[in-house]
This record gives C-alpha cells, sequence and structure tokens, in this order.
C-alpha cells in the first residue's frame, strides 16, 4: 500500500511538476501579452508639461459696476429667437443683492496675454462690458488694474491693458483653419472663480453658427467649460491659442460637453486692429447675397452646393464697381474658395481696405475672375424691413399658378413699385403652385434663366426654353415692393 502510495505519489508529484512547469510558461506568455495593457491601465499620455508651459499666461478677471433692478444680466450676444437660445449661460458669477437700488456687481472671467511685456490681454467682450473697474489676477496671485483697448461686439472679443513690474508669461495664436476634428484641444480658465483650471477634450465640429452675430464660424468642444471660463484660451497640443472660449449651451448651468469657442483665425486679426487703431476696420463689398440652395444649384448647373449668389449690388460700391452682377455666383474671394454664404461675409471682413483683390465669380456656367478694390465697411448696421403680404387680383397670364400681370401705373401705385422696375407682377398665387412660400403677391419677377423679363408672356417662354433644355428647374430673380432682390428656383415639369 505504502509502495503503491509512494510510486503513485511519484507520479502524481512528476505530473504536477510537469503542470506546473507548463503553468508557469503560459504565465510567462500571458504576462509578456498583459504588459502592454498594464502600461494602458496608467491612462493616456500626461499633457502636464503642456500645461505646465502655459498656465501662467492664463489670467482671471473680475469687474465690478453699478446697476440697477434686480440680480441678473442679460445672455451676451444670443438673440431671442435663436435656435438655442434659452439653454445659452454666460459665466458671469454675478453677485449683489435684490434692491432696486443701484448696487455694485461683480463679475469673474478668464482671459489670456499676448504681449507680455506690454501687457496686452484678450478676453470676452462680454467679460468686461460696462464694466467700471476691471482687476486682472495673476497666476503668481498679484493683481494688476487694466484698462480697455478696444472691443469688437460682433465677434465678443475685447483686448485690455496692464502695466507689469516685469515681462509676463505670454502665448501665441495658431490656426484654427489647421485644426481637424477629433483634435485634442485643453481649456484653462476660471470657472466658478476657480483659477487656473485645465481641462481636456476634442474639437467636436467646425464652423459652428449659434446666430450670435454675423461672423460666426465656432469651434465646437467638449473640453469642460463653465462659468468664469469665458474670455480664456482654447489651445492645441502644441501649446497654441487656437480659439477664444465664449458660450455654452446649458440646461443646468453646467457643461453639459457643448461649448463654443471663436477661432484664432478670428480673433487674431481683430486683436491686432484693436491694439494698433483701438477698433476694427473691416472690408467691404457692397453685395447682397443669399444661400445657393440644391434647387438653385440645380438651376445653375453648379457642381456642388457651394458659394454665395448675389442677389443685388449697392450701386457705385465696390462689387457693382468691379463688375459683378446680381444672380453671378461667388466662389472664391482673394483665392479663398467660398464654402457657403456665410463664408464671403468673414473673408471680406479681413481683407485689407482700398486694396484689389481677386474675385472668382460663376456667371450663365461661365468662370470668370475679376478684379476688385475692397472698401471699408459702415459702423451702420444695415437691416431689410420684412416683406409685407398684398392682397391679391384675380386677373393676368396664369403661370406655374402665378396670375401674372403687366405693370400699369394703378398697379404701381397699388403695390407701391417704382416707374423704373421692369417684369411680370405676380397679382395672385394658387395655393397649389410650386413657388407658393418662396414668390408673394405684390413681387415683380424681373429675370427668368439669367434673362429680363419685361412681361407675363416673356417668363412663358423662358419656361418653354428651360423645358426643351430637359433642365427640371428654373432660376428667377424676383424684386419686392421695397426694391430688395432674391433668387428662388422653381421647378417647371
Amino acid at each position: 500500500m505504502l509502495g503503491m502510495t509512494a510510486r503513485g505519489g511519484l507520479r502524481c508529484g512528476a505530473r504536477a511538476g510537469a503542470w506546473l512547469s507548463q503553468r508557469s510558461k503560459m504565465a510567462a506568455v500571458c504576462c509578456a501579452l498583459l504588459a502592454p495593457a498594464a502600461v494602458q491601465a496608467r491612462g493616456p499620455e500626461s499633457v502636464a508639461p503642456i500645461a505646465d508651459g502655459l498656465i501662467e499666461a492664463v489670467v482671471n478677471i473680475s469687474t465690478s459696476q453699478a446697476i440697477k433692478g434686480p440680480q441678473g444680466l442679460p445672455l451676451p450676444s444670443v438673440p431671442k429667437g435663436s435656435p438655442y437660445h434659452e439653454y445659452f449661460e454666460d459665466f458671469f458669477d454675478n453677485r449683489g443683492g435684490h434692491s432696486a437700488q443701484d448696487r455694485m456687481v461683480s463679475s469673474l472671467g478668464s482671459g489670456f496675454i499676448v504681449d507680455g511685456k506690454q501687457g496686452i490681454i484678450v478676453t470676452n467682450n462680454h467679460v468686461i462690458d460696462g464694466a467700471e473697474e476691471i482687476q486682472i489676477n495673476l497666476h503668481d496671485g498679484s493683481k494688476l488694474k487694466a484698462e480697455l483697448l478696444g472691443k469688437d461686439t460682433k465677434t465678443d472679443i475685447a483686448v485690455l491693458k496692464v502695466t507689469p513690474k516685469y515681462p509676463l508669461k505670454e502665448v501665441k495664436f495658431g490656426s484654427s483653419q489647421a485644426i481637424r476634428v477629433g483634435d485634442w484641444v485643453m481649456a484653462i480658465g476660471n470657472p466658478f472663480g476657480l483659477g487656473g483650471s485645465v481641462t481636456l477634450g476634442i474639437i467636436s465640429a467646425k464652423a459652428r453658427n449659434i446666430n450670435s452675430g454675423p461672423y460666426d464660424d465656432y469651434l465646437q468642444t467638449d473640453a469642460s467649460i463653465n462659468k468664469g471660463n469665458s474670455g480664456g484660451p482654447l489651445f492645441n497640443m502644441d501649446g497654441e491659442v487656437v480659439g477664444v472660449n465664449t458660450a455654452i449651451i446649458s440646461p443646468t448651468g453646467g457643461s453639459i460637453g457643448i461649448g463654443f469657442a471663436v477661432p484664432a483665425d478670428t480673433v487674431a486679426p481683430v486683436v491686432q486692429q484693436l491694439v494698433e487703431f483701438h477698433e476694427v476696420r473691416r472690408g467691404w463689398l457692397g453685395v447682397k447675397i443669399q444661400s445657393v440652395s440644391e434647387e438653385i444649384s440645380q438651376a445653375l448647373g453648379l457642381p456642388e452646393n457651394a458659394g454665395a449668389l448675389v442677389a443685388a449690388t449697392t450701386p457705385a460700391g465696390p462689387a457693382a464697381n468691379g463688375g459683378i452682377k446680381a444672380g453671378d455666383v461667388i466662389v472664391k474671394f482673394a483665392n479663398e474658395d467660398v464654402t457657403s454664404m456665410r463664408s464671403l461675409p468673414r473673408l471680406v471682413a479681413r481683407a485689407p481696405i482700398d486694396k484689389q483683390v481677386p474675385v472668382e465669380i460663376l456667371r450663365k456656367g461661365e468662370r470668370l475672375t475679376l478684379q476688385i478694390t475692397v472698401g471699408r465697411l459702415s459702423e451702420e448696421d444695415e437691416k431689410s424691413p420684412e416683406d409685407e403680404d398684398a392682397k391679391p387680383a384675380a386677373s393676368g397670364v396664369d403661370v406655374l399658378g402665378l396670375k401674372l400681370s403687366a405693370l400699369t401705373d394703378a398697379l404701381r401705385s397699388k403695390y407701391g413699385i417704382d416707374a423704373d422696375v421692369k417684369g411680370a407682377l405676380v397679382d395672385a398665387i394658387d395655393p397649389k403652385s410650386p413657388a407658393a412660400g418662396s414668390i408673394k403677391v405684390g413681387d415683380v419677377i424681373v429675370q427668368a434663366a439669367n434673362e429680363p423679363v419685361t412681361g407675363p408672356k416673356d417668363l412663358s417662354m423662358r419656361i418653354e426654353t428651360v423645358r426643351k433644355s430637359k433642365r427640371k428647374t428654373m432660376m428667377l430673380e424676383v424684386e419686392d415692393s421695397k426694391g430688395g432682390h432674391r433668387f428662388v428656383s422653381v421647378p417647371v415639369e
């Protein structure tokens, strides 16, 4: 029994030894395979070296002003009726009582130094708007009083100046055009008064329009941005400023991962002009433009839904003087592609004033390049009044469900149409007309398929020509009773 047990034990021991040996080999292999995973478990590469080199150039901004009424300030730059108006939050940490009497209210924001020797600081205009005193709190705890060099409400940018006792740490602007969706970015700022806070995220989207102004081209990021971050920098991983954190969407008041920054390519020239001139001098082309919709794109034979369609030109303006006409599609400005209607004002705004720039247009299927001398944009806002519907009259020729009439003195008087306007008057519209919703009673069709219209018969002829060419849509130029021009595309099948 013992011998058998011993022999059995030896046999079991040999098997166990072999099993343990095999297990050791497997463990070694597993350890080798798991080694990278163990390293990865430590997290992604640290951004501490980048933050260390930047955090001293980011400042906290505190302001104070006397106001009346209950506590609270309006949303900065986001008009009522905007898609996300109810969710936008300003970044002010407002303090004060609820008395209806005058009271001092303090606000907190962020900024960054772009010239350490001269003490030049960039922030948002809404951070310092209306402030009686502006104080800059540096990373080392020292405080400096600041003066306002200039501000630009259209981009929500302000430039401040302090007098430093020694050269301050500064940062440089990078290219917001070069940064891609998915690239890492870092925000540094003063959320809720917690100065020097660093958050990390990616670029979620580019060229966002939040209806805050005429030059909306925001970068969207999921890096945490909260109240007090406004005016702070958004850095790329090279430590360059690619945006100025300006707004968030938040139903709760805190970050939900949807923040917006003004792109550096927009901010840098504004800052340069505010430092030099204390105002922004923008280029002016003198055109009224509209989007090239898919229907209009097909009517014009454009390969892509891009460019800006010229609805009208300002008499004796830069565009008119340079040969641009209503109906032209601007596809390039100063050798840069006009990717959409909204991109053209941004390109024109930063163009050199009184200098010629090449403008590529599409006219009747032909590409032309014109040399346009850019003017200076007036500070006065130009707003077109809303069109008013006129009462229909049941007379004239029926074309595409439109009751068209020749312009007579009586009809001109009735609809308020100038004596020099030529075309076919829209006297009534069938609700089933393909043009219903885009054309109104009282409008005058002045062009069809890039050819002038002098009366209802001209429009009928243009429609037949387009149908024979087997095109499905036709573009019409329409003038309203107030002299406003626009282009619409209607099906002709």
